[in-house]
């Protein structure tokens, strides 16, 4: 059976203001290639021997985005599934399971706005977890880390269930440094990279039994959906009431059955201007730039010029984003003080 992969792409992005805003958040801009990272995701998927058609989740708003970058890569069998409201992944990803024609495809659930280098290892993993997927797992793709980050959750996982594959023994908050220090040490941690693959009647079955306002809410809101060429559009006010929960604390964290593949992909999250220049192209100063830069004795920045060309001089370790009538000036390594400026 195919597998259908259900693609994110409701959030806002506001950890890379000002150039991811509420009308083009982060997953449409092309901030790591030549295409957005949403067009970059739905390109991982388009081997249709493997793969159905994609479900793309999206806020209402996107719908005319979503559908003008698919046609840019020659997309023209997704489904959209535009939320009216935002409830968090939880209750999306039931949105998604609920409008499948057959509840036992497995789902492959994927962010929008992640960026994976090795394509060839997510789908490895992929192959790994399928055979559990089908006998009912829940499972989920364990990222191998690459140092004590505290900005992830983590995962630690237990018995070997089949080649790659391993029972998850807990779920982990976001930690401190010495704890995530001490847990990389143990070796049987990997971070959340919050991408799943699941039979939809199974995760309907843990949602029943762990979160079943959630469930009725959205079953609720399907019932009465409106539906015309490729969209689907759930009913606002049944929307509206549902909970708002992630998959992680709703579903995952509960389960009795969930699966992980320690994978290293090349994996990022895009998170912050500073992962950005983590994973960016730099010159032999150690300068990432994008768009019209002109530098001279500077290293360690990550300038991003949009609409207007930007020149420094005898400067290092900082972020400059320019975009329209914003600027944004901070040092590397303080990105996430931008959402404080995104509140506007």
């Amino acid at each position: 059976m195919p597998i259908t992969p259900v693609i994110l792409s409701g959030g806002g992005g506001t950890r890379l203001w000002p150039l991811s805003t509420p009308e083009t958040p982060k997953q449409f801009l092309a901030l790591t290639a030549d295409e957005t990272m949403f067009q970059l995701t739905v390109r991982r998927v388009m081997d249709r021997s493997m793969f159905a058609p994609p479900l793309i989740v999206a806020n209402a708003a996107h719908a005319e985005l979503v559908e003008a970058q698919l046609a840019d890569i020659g997309v023209d069998d997704a489904t959209l599934l535009l939320e009216p409201c935002a409830r968090n992944t939880a209750p999306a990803i039931a949105l998604a399971a609920l409008a499948l024609a057959d509840a036992k495809s497995p789902m492959l659930v994927m962010p929008s706005d992640h960026v994976i280098a090795n394509p060839a290892a997510f789908a490895a993993a992929t192959a790994a977890l399928l055979p559990l997927v089908e006998e009912g797992w829940l499972a989920t793709y364990g990222i191998t880390p690459t140092g004590p980050e505290t900005g992830y959750g983590y995962i630690q996982f237990a018995d070997l269930q089949r080649d790659g594959v391993h029972a998850v023994s807990r779920f982990v908050e976001k930690p401190d440094a010495p704890r995530a220090a001490e847990m990389i040490a143990g070796g049987d941690h990997v971070w959340n990279g919050g991408i799943f693959l699941f039979r939809a009647d199974i995760y309907l079955a843990v949602l029943a039994v762990h979160a079943p306002d959630m469930l009725a809410a959205a079953q609720a809101a399907m019932a009465e959906a409106e539906r015309f060429d490729n969209q689907i559009h759930p009913h606002a006010e049944s929307f509206a009431a549902c909970p708002s929960d992630s998959i992680d604390y709703a579903v995952m964290e509960k389960a009795d059955r969930v699966a992980v593949a320690p994978v290293s992909m090349g994996w990022s999250d895009v998170g912050s201007w500073d992962s950005l220049h983590e994973i960016g192209a730099k010159d032999h100063h150690g300068n990432t730039t994008i768009g019209a830069v002109r530098l001279s004795e500077a290293s360690g920045n990550l300038i991003h010029a949009d609409g207007i060309r930007v020149s420094v001089h005898g400067v290092e370790n900082l972020i400059v984003v320019a975009n329209g009538s914003e600027v944004l000036i901070l040092p590397r390594g303080a990105s996430q003080k931008v959402r404080d400026f995104a509140k506007g």
